[in-house]
């Protein structure tokens, strides 16, 4: 049996337009899905990729946190063992001040002067005494100027006549005086303030 088309051309052109208009906009969305998610995986991965270098960056941030505060530890432990050793060599280097301090108080006393006190209050030492004249306290002054080691800056505090009894010779004319010195660090404190000036001049390392 032969069929007959009962529309006319144009109509059936138009519905065939449409029908092709249709299947390609359906195989657009479909390749706009396809390139989507073919992106969404790329950035997904990539995505993945930085979290794990994060991931790796906050691991090594963490063990260098770690190694900074036993560093920090370990410099607080070697301060303290520095200032122990500092104690223990102030403590040694102390014991034997009165000592050096007498023999340079001896060696530095010219005839004529005799010394009745001594006191110390930190690095400043008080001393009173008496002397058969003006330029005997003149003599001890310079003496104590002259490069000691142990003993600087003299000071004459108070210089006073007077009369004191001999016997024999009954009373003479005498002058009785108080001065101040500075406590020096002697020859070898002297020595080690030196050593870091000369290590931080720039000829010190050579």
């Amino acid at each position: 049996m032969m069929a007959i088309n009962l529309l006319p051309h144009r109509v059936w052109a138009r519905k065939k337009q449409r029908e092709a208009f249709y299947r390609q906009l359906g195989l657009a969305a479909v390749a706009g899905l396809a390139v989507a998610a073919l992106i969404y995986t790329v950035f997904e991965a990539r995505i993945a990729t930085q979290e794990g270098r994060n991931r790796l960056l906050q691991t090594e941030i963490a063990r260098l946190d770690q190694q900074i505060k036993e560093i920090a530890t370990l410099q607080t432990e070697l301060d303290a063992m520095k200032a122990r050793q500092d104690a223990v060599e102030n403590l040694q280097a102390d014991r034997n001040l009165p000592v050096h301090l007498l023999n340079e108080l001896v060696r530095r006393l010219p005839d004529g002067v005799y010394l009745r006190s001594i006191k110390q209050e930190g690095a400043n030492i008080s001393i009173t005494g008496t002397a058969q004249s003006q330029e005997r306290v003149s003599e001890l002054l310079r003496n104590l100027s002259n490069n000691s080691p142990w003993l600087r800056q003299p000071q004459l505090i108070e210089i006073t006549a007077g009369t004191m009894n001999f016997n024999p010779g009954g009373q003479r004319r005498v002058f009785q005086f108080s001065l101040r010195v500075v406590q020096g660090k002697g020859e070898a404190g002297a020595q080690a303030a030196e050593r870091p000036r000369a290590a931080a001049a720039p000829g010190g390392a050579a």
